[in-house]
């Protein structure tokens, strides 16, 4: 929302005298004063500095951070020529005020986010003032200090050193925060003239920032994002002076209940049965946005399940299977893993093995932790902008459970009992598993979808692109495949394609797809994860979706009895469906989950004597979620948005 004190600019512009020089080359077209406060200190600040930045001459505005959408327009900022100014404050227990708390989350999440790049805020300059109270030693200033530092790490630039004023008068540099801010605003003043002016004036080192301190250095930590954990530190050293730091002990206290994703593998791999602990601790929130359940399982709020909230559209589980996605929890019960594939996403920082090596937890605590760090996670996004009240409200009740996320579901020894627990609730079911383990397929009651990734068609090229940790992982596969066909309830390949790595594999994939006779066959381009030492793979074996459509085109030639039902071009995703899901020339992708709860609990009652098939649960899709409609899969009840500098489709599902 723009201040009262925007109505000052069309004066303050008239009344600027531009000369040819002047009006040739603009350096800086305005200021952006950001302010997130609780008890009007803050928005009192902003006003005072933006009524000083019009008395030079400058355009400025007043933005509420509470009103201001950072996925929209944040990235506005950086062709815009301006100087986006945060003064923020530090409310209870270290976190952001309550108009300030969407803006920090979107920027916190956005920061570790491989599908906004490194490089996203590039071209934006900014300055932060924070305002704080040091008496509060393990929490003072934190809000600012991680704006600070989440900005620097999408490639902002910051003009000055980062301001902090204490409302603890004793220890406060200049006598009271009101004495701090004035004398960071001169500061701030003096620097923006220098840049209204074109200086480029050569930064003393001081503020130990980016662009003067150890380039070299910071390079090398700035494109290691899988060690954004442990970096953390060296990054405070190289943005902020000594002054700055502030007690880790107390923030390993706060943080007690969480573990830090990129140390969880050594955690478990460390792990024996008889020697373990019930539920590992770190001092850092989890990089990748996961909640930790016990030792072993793990959930995360889906980018699709924020997207559906804000009517943005859903994932391409919505699109083909009707779900939906704002009232699905991505879980799983084993962080563990039988392969490490070049494009997982996780970058092998989870725990492998081809056995249930660590103490287990009981399924009825992993499901309960779960549903309600699922719930707790929704919450937050209430009063968020752009969210849909009634959406809201809706995904505060768990209808659909994606067992997928990273590691191997199937290897949890109790995974029936998780999948009963599940259809209890009411809860349908989506589980994943890589094709190692058929004995446990074979086994396993019936889920609402059963799906098995089929990375590659031959034992070369699967060992180079899945690189499984059995020594008979071929022999495993393929039992995998047959057992999936034994399976009366809706199955599905899910093929990952790797430019120029298993393209060129049509014959062979149409084999695979005879063994097993899947009901459906998802064929999606593989999503690029940024850089890793553990993956060779590039933004090159990316596929467009235009070749993603002409191999599925060469597949289906092959498989008489199969079709492209349906498409979702934002996920880079087409889905190949059987014939016998075609009535009356009209598609029946969709499920019916309602029916399938009725079945599943006749097939539990009557002690899995009544047995029920895929067909008996299917609904029919909707016209827009057919391939070679205009939508290409996006629901028209949504709203599209497209990121700024958008090309090649990365963003995964």
């Amino acid at each position: 929302m723009v201040d009262a004190v925007s109505p000052l600019l069309d004066k303050s512009v008239k009344n600027q005298k531009h000369s040819p020089e002047a009006e040739k080359v603009i350096h800086v077209s305005g200021v952006k004063v950001f302010y997130g406060s609780q008890t009007g200190t803050g928005k009192g600040f902003a006003k005072e500095l933006a009524g000083d930045v019009i008395a030079q001459g400058i355009q400025c505005e007043v933005m509420d951070m509470k009103e201001y959408d950072p996925e929209d327009r944040l990235a506005e900022e950086c062709t815009s020529k301006m100087i986006c100014v945060f003064l923020v404050a530090t409310y209870t227990d270290g976190q952001p005020t309550e108009s300030a708390e969407w803006f920090c989350k979107w920027l916190e999440e956005a920061s570790t986010d491989f599908r906004y790049g490194k490089t996203y805020l590039k071209g934006m300059r900014y300055a932060v003032f924070g305002l704080g109270n040091s008496v509060y030693v393990g929490h003072y200033n934190t809000v600012s200090k991680n704006i600070d530092k989440w900005l620097w790490m999408l490639s902002a630039a910051r003009i000055m050193t980062r301001g902090e004023g204490d409302c603890n008068v004793v220890k406060s540099r200049h006598g009271s925060v009101q004495a701090d801010f004035q004398a960071w605003k001169t500061k701030f003043l003096n620097r923006l003239q220098a840049l209204a002016k074109g200086e480029k004036k050569a930064c003393s080192g001081k503020c130990k920032s980016a662009s003067c301190k150890n380039k070299k250095k910071h390079k090398e930590e700035a494109e290691d994002s899988q060690s954004h954990a442990e970096k953390n530190n060296s990054e405070e050293e190289l943005m902020e002076s000594s002054s700055d730091a502030e007690s880790s002990a107390e923030e390993e206290k706060s943080h007690g209940s969480v573990i830090d994703m990129e140390d969880l593998g050594n955690v478990m791999n460390r792990m024996k049965k008889a020697k373990v602990k019930t539920k590992p601790c770190s001092s850092t929130v989890l990089t990748y946005r996961y909640k930790l359940i016990g030792s072993h399982s793990g959930v995360k709020l889906c980018r699709w399940t924020k997207s559906m909230l804000r009517g943005r559209g859903g994932c391409y589980k919505h699109t083909f299977y009707g779900i939906e996605s704002h009232r699905c929890m991505e879980t799983t019960p084993s962080l563990a893993c039988a392969n490490k594939c070049v494009f997982c996403w996780r970058h092998h920082t989870n725990p492998v093995g081809t056995e249930w090596r660590w103490k287990m937890d009981p399924a009825e605590k992993i499901i309960q932790e779960a549903v309600e760090n699922h719930k707790n996670m929704i919450r937050q996004f209430r009063g968020v902008p752009g969210v849909r009240p009634e959406r809201f409200e809706e995904g505060l009740t768990v209808k659909h459970c994606a067992l997928s996320l990273v590691g191997e579901p199937i290897m949890y020894p109790e995974i029936n009992s998780f999948l009963r627990l599940l259809h209890q609730q009411n809860i349908s079911s989506f589980l994943v598993t890589n094709a190692q383990f058929p004995e446990e397929i074979r086994s396993l009651v019936p889920v609402t979808q059963l799906y098995v990734s089929v990375d590659a068609s031959t034992k070369d090229s699967l060992k180079k692109i899945d690189r499984p940790l059995f020594k008979d992982f071929w022999q495993r596969f393929l039992d995998s495949l047959r057992a999936l066909g034994e399976k009366q309830q809706r199955t599905v390949y899910r093929l990952t394609l790797v430019k120029a790595w298993n393209v060129d594999e049509l014959k062979a994939y149409a084999d695979l797809i005879a063994l097993g006779q899947p009901d459906f066959i998802e064929v999606k381009g593989v999503t690029y994860c940024g850089e890793s030492s553990a993956s060779s793979l590039t933004m090159a074996n990316v596929p467009w979706h235009e070749e993603v459509i002409y191999f599925v085109q060469q597949l289906a030639n092959l498989l008489p009895d199969y079709e492209i039902a349906c498409e979702h071009e934002h996920s880079n995703c087409l889905l190949l469906a059987h014939h016998k899901f075609k009535v009356d020339g009209e598609w029946w992708t969709w499920i019916d989950y309602e029916r399938f709860q009725e079945l599943i609990q006749e097939y539990e009652e009557s002690g899995g004597t009544k047995i029920f098939s895929a067909m008996d649960y299917m609904a029919k899709t909707p016209i827009w979620a057919i391939f070679g409609a205009r939508e290409r899969g996006f629901d028209p009840s949504d709203t599209r948005f497209q990121r700024k500098n958008k090309t090649k489709d990365i963003s995964g599902c």
